[in-house]
């Protein structure tokens, strides 16, 4: 069995192609051993120490590591793992409790009136759009008065815009999320997730904004924050300074307990690897 292997923007973050389908419905992201728990694949890998991330897609392995590990050392144990995975024929989530990313099958009804509605307006005006500009919008869910949505790219950018035009056509909609955060995180409702948040979004956030990017709170798991970049931060070919030099700093500085913050951005998604002011 012969693995490739691809590097990314970041330095942290490595592809693992194993010439096989990996998770054709859609990208699982894991942040720690206890989430993995489902996956025998993703477990395997969170066995090897200075693994921090491991992220499953159609036909590739991504794996985030610690900042003092060096590739060099880490890379023969990692592609091991994944050989011994898939050599003893081993599934890459266990039946019961295979599903997307979110812990759970959202929920889509696609004999729903509302869901019909949704999908007409995402189809005709809000995906042309989103496809023009380089990224791409695809429903996933639709729950309790929320839309969830898979952004790619740039069309993180459209979020706001998005939400005022389903909730302006479809009453019913009171919100827009990603798909990616339906899945519950108790790290996010700790005095440190709050702090975090409201740092991002009072202080950070605004300094990309300027550059059309955004940066989301995935998880807090003490001493790790996990964070994921949007919009014009996707793909960036400055995404690790902002991370090393600016967000870690500032989210480091605001609470003391944290040692590490891990990019969990799939950055070779991005269609706008230098952002270019209209």
């Amino acid at each position: 069995m012969f693995i490739q292997t691809e590097a990314t923007h970041d330095p942290n973050r490595m592809r693992f192609l194993p010439g096989r389908a990996v998770y054709p419905d859609g990208v699982l992201a894991f942040a720690s051993a206890a989430e993995a728990r489902r996956s025998p694949l993703a477990s395997r890998l969170f066995g090897i120490e200075e693994v921090r991330a491991v992220e499953l897609g159609a036909d590739s392995v991504t794996v985030t590591k610690a900042d003092s590990a060096e590739w060099l050392q880490l890379k023969p144990a990692v592609l091991g793992a994944i050989m011994d995975h898939f050599v003893a024929g081993m599934p890459v989530l266990t039946e019961a409790q295979a599903a997307p990313e979110g812990g759970a099958e959202l929920p889509l009804d696609e004999n729903d009136p509302v869901v019909a509605e949704i999908r007409e307006l995402i189809e005709t005006r809000i995906r042309p759009a989103a496809v023009q500009g380089g990224g791409d919008v695809q429903l996933r869910g639709w729950e309790k008065g929320v839309v969830y949505l898979e952004l790619q790219g740039p069309a993180f950018r459209l979020k706001a815009g998005i939400e005022n035009m389903l909730r302006h056509y479809v009453p019913e909609v009171q919100g827009v999320a990603d798909w990616r955060d339906a899945r519950p995180k108790p790290g996010l409702a700790t005095p440190e997730g709050q702090t975090i948040r409201e740092l991002l979004e009072r202080v950070i956030n605004p300094q990309v904004a300027g550059h059309g990017g955004r940066i989301a709170l995935v998880d807090v798991d003490i001493p790790r924050v996990y964070i994921r970049m949007e919009g014009g931060c996707q793909g960036c070919g400055m995404a690790n300074v902002t991370l090393k030099q600016g967000v870690e700093v500032q989210i480091k500085q605001a609470v003391p307990s944290i040692r590490e913050v891990l990019d969990v951005t799939e950055h070779a998604d991005g269609t706008n690897p230098y952002y270019q002011p209209a």
